[in-house]
């Protein structure tokens, strides 16, 4: 499946989350290249922006849901409680990093009843010379092996490029608002025996410069909060219930679907 392809008649709901922070030079590009056909809705949550990114997001086309309090988390989840019962929930990065035409196939696993959380791997793709700093590779090839180590699930990545169906997250149950986003994700995903895959996206140089890896602290910030997400919950006893998510997510019925 690709960008090109059309839509399934029956494709569920599809529910397309991005998290922004002063990225005005980027968001609209983001928004136009999803393709339209396999999307009922584009929230951007607007984490604490000092520019323009809300104002053009809403211009392309975006819903807009105001996030004052910084962290990536934080943003992922307003984003969410603003869903309009979705059956399956895409989060994308607004920097133009990712390639949103890659949509469909981060999708097809979880229309194929194949899986409940697909990871876009960068590192299973095409990722452009200098994407991905040296930090970033050599903390995702730590934080994977320390996930396989403790939780027997393989991943090859913690890309922010993915796909969950609505009622998995729901089960999930996320609450971190910064850094440990992506990785309490995966590694809950992996103590509650969801099905997990991933597939190969491609990756390029960001518009503008990271809030994480763009700076020594952002990426110390973010090192630490990942291992420690691991650890934490590595040491938690099976069973236990995971901290219920602060963003609900509205249910609806099994025979509604796209209009």
């Amino acid at each position: 499946m690709n960008a090109s392809s059309p839509a399934p008649v029956d494709c569920p709901r599809v529910s397309v989350l991005i998290p922004a922070q002063d990225e005005e030079k980027s968001i609209g590009l983001v928004i136009e290249e999803i393709p339209k056909d396999w999307v009922d809705e584009i929230i951007v949550a607007d984490n604490a922006s000092q520019d323009r990114t809300a104002e053009v997001a809403q211009q392309f086309g975006a819903k807009v849901v105001p996030e004052p309090n910084p962290g990536y988390g934080a943003a992922c989840l307003a984003a969410m409680k603003a869903m309009n019962r979705p059956d399956i929930v895409v989060f994308l990065d607004g920097d133009h990093s990712d390639y949103p035409e890659d949509l469909p196939k981060l999708l097809a696993p979880i229309l194929e009843n194949r899986a409940d959380l697909v990871i876009g791997s960068r590192t299973l793709g095409l990722a452009e010379k200098g994407s991905l700093t040296p930090q970033q590779r050599y903390g995702n090839a730590l934080a994977t092996r320390l996930i396989r180590w403790f939780f027997g699930v393989s991943f090859t990545d913690l890309g922010p490029f993915r796909a969950v169906r609505a009622e998995t997250l729901k089960r999930i149950g996320m609450v971190d608002r910064n850094y440990g986003w992506t990785v309490e994700m995966q590694v809950k995903a992996a103590r509650l025996g969801v099905r997990c895959t991933e597939i190969p996206v491609r990756y390029r140089k960001r518009i503008g410069v990271s809030k994480i890896s763009g700076t020594v602290s952002g990426t110390v910030k973010a090192g630490t909060k990942i291992l420690w997400t691991i650890f934490k919950y590595s040491i938690l006893p099976a069973g236990a219930p995971a901290q219920p998510s602060n963003a609900t997510l509205p249910e609806r019925s099994q025979t509604e679907n796209r209009a």
